[in-house]
């Protein structure tokens, strides 16, 4: 923020800027269409376009897929901030609190308990824009914690996975979090409860390898990047090109690694659908 910016707000009679070029407008990233901010939000984050699923946060995700007044967030499990004093070109305390300063997040997954179309779940959201939704010990109490809800509740849990992969900050502690997921959804699992994936763009690395990839049912929006190496990592290794289109959502739902690819538009109802058909099953 510019020095006049922080004198502007700092003298309550001087008329905050309501709008401006910065924030009326906004590039969609796919096809550099520029889209009226209000037009963008109206389309949920979808540009008009060309399709393109912009990225959003967990509080956006609540107020798109469950039922309006229904949603409580639930409090983020508390963690070791810093358990290696891990520091690169920052301190990583530092990097933790700017991106709680960006996102309003403590950390990059946030659960909440709610309904949707007044069916009970419980949803967890990783938030790329907090350090690449990367996956480290918050990360992975969270997912713990929206599972012991779910099953507390006796609902579903649904995750909407978005991130770069395990949190390079906490060394080994961040690859821990992968078989510890894997152990919570045998948990939901074993009380007989469903566990519902929903990938969106990016879902890399080691969350990939662990419970993105684990659901009953995987859901994943439109042309969203899912994979564990890079594109260019795998091309080296194997030394061939790979087909159009590799890693993405619609060429995983081609080869049998998904069930559905679904536009954002139609989530709410699809996800409805899903665990009414689950949780009959289960009560049958």
């Amino acid at each position: 923020m510019s020095w006049i910016n922080r004198v502007r707000n700092a003298i309550p009679f001087i008329t905050k800027k309501e709008q401006s070029a910065d924030n009326l407008w906004h590039k969609c990233p796919a096809c550099s269409q520029m889209i009226f901010t209000q037009e963008w939000e109206e389309n949920l984050s979808v540009c008009p376009k060309c399709g393109h699923h912009g990225r959003i946060g967990p509080q956006a995700r609540f107020a798109q897929i469950l039922d309006a007044g229904s949603a409580k967030i639930l409090p983020t499990p508390q963690v070791p901030e810093d358990p290696l004093k891990f520091r690169d070109t920052k301190k990583y305390t530092d990097r933790i609190r700017a991106a709680r300063a960006n996102t309003g997040d403590q950390d990059a997954l946030i659960n909440a308990s709610g309904t949707i179309e007044s069916a009970p779940v419980v949803m967890g959201v990783q938030n790329f824009a907090y350090m690449g939704g990367s996956m480290g010990a918050a990360v992975g109490a969270a997912f713990v914690q929206g599972v012991e809800e779910a099953i507390a509740r006796q609902c579903p849990y649904i995750i909407f996975t978005a991130a770069g992969g395990a949190r390079m900050q906490e060394g080994i502690l961040s690859l821990m979090q992968m078989p510890r997921s894997t152990v919570a959804i045998q948990m939901l699992h074993d009380a007989g409860l469903p566990y519902i994936v929903v990938l969106t763009d990016p879902t890399t690395g080691g969350v990939t390898a662990s419970y993105a990839m684990l659901g009953d049912i995987q859901i994943a929006e439109p042309n969203a990047l899912i994979g564990f190496a890079g594109q260019r990592v795998i091309e080296n290794t194997i030394r061939e090109k790979l087909p159009e289109g590799f890693q993405r959502a619609e060429y995983l739902l081609e080869h049998g690694m998904l069930d559905m690819v679904v536009e954002r538009k139609d989530l709410k109802g699809r996800l409805a659908d899903v665990t009414a058909y689950l949780m009959a099953r289960k009560a049958a």
